[in-house]
């Protein structure tokens, strides 16, 4: 079921630990998912260029073409071939405009937090990326998250940073080096990707 994790902890024993939670990770989007929720993720800087990424093979196929559905084609006519199934995804850091105003007119670190606060949902999944775990603006999105009673995930490094008691789910790899931890978290991102397009569209 979650064959791109396995495989994933195969090739990097050394994560074997964060299998559960690379699992409880999948299962809270597709829950998500399900219930017409949305996943919403951020990062500054590497990780906001992940964060991106996560979202860019949300929104269409990443290991598979996610057809239209047969019952659906008519309504799209010449379309349907050409359109892919997406998972509801949302890359924060990409509303220019309202950012700028955010930083403008409230606080830096608020500008991921307000994004949170005027979309987010109680059924919606919020991943928030800091390789230090410290990043105010993350944390600082992850607290309105919990608030709202959104699920929180966490994606960092070992440095035991100050966003890992604000996560219902912690993905914290075993480095502390910045480019060390980003490189975990592609392969990473990648397996969870697969394993939530696989048990959504491929095991129907």
């Amino acid at each position: 079921m979650y064959k791109y994790t396995e495989l994933l902890i195969e090739k990097k024993t050394e994560l074997a630990y964060l299998k559960n939670s690379i699992k409880a990770l999948c299962n809270s989007v597709i829950e998500s998912y399900n219930k017409d929720g949305k996943l919403m993720v951020c990062g500054n800087g590497g990780s906001f260029a992940d964060a991106d990424h996560i979202v860019g093979e949300m929104l269409k196929g990443f290991l598979s073409k996610r057809k239209v559905p047969e019952s659906s084609k008519e309504k799209f006519g010449e379309l349907a071939d050409l359109l892919q199934q997406g998972i509801p995804a949302v890359s924060l850091g990409t509303h220019g405009a309202l950012i700028s105003a955010v930083i403008n007119d409230i606080n830096s670190d608020m500008m991921y937090a307000q994004q949170v606060y005027a979309m987010g949902k109680e059924q919606d999944v919020l991943i928030g990326i800091s390789t230090s775990g410290n990043a105010k603006n993350i944390c600082n999105a992850l607290k309105v998250a919990k608030a709202m009673n959104i699920k929180t995930v966490g994606m960092t490094g070992n440095k035991n940073g100050t966003m890992n008691e604000l996560c219902d789910i912690l993905i914290d790899v075993p480095e502390s080096e910045t480019y060390l931890i980003q490189e975990y978290h592609l392969a990473i991102y990648h397996a969870f990707c697969g394993d939530i397009e696989n048990i959504i569209f491929e095991n129907k």
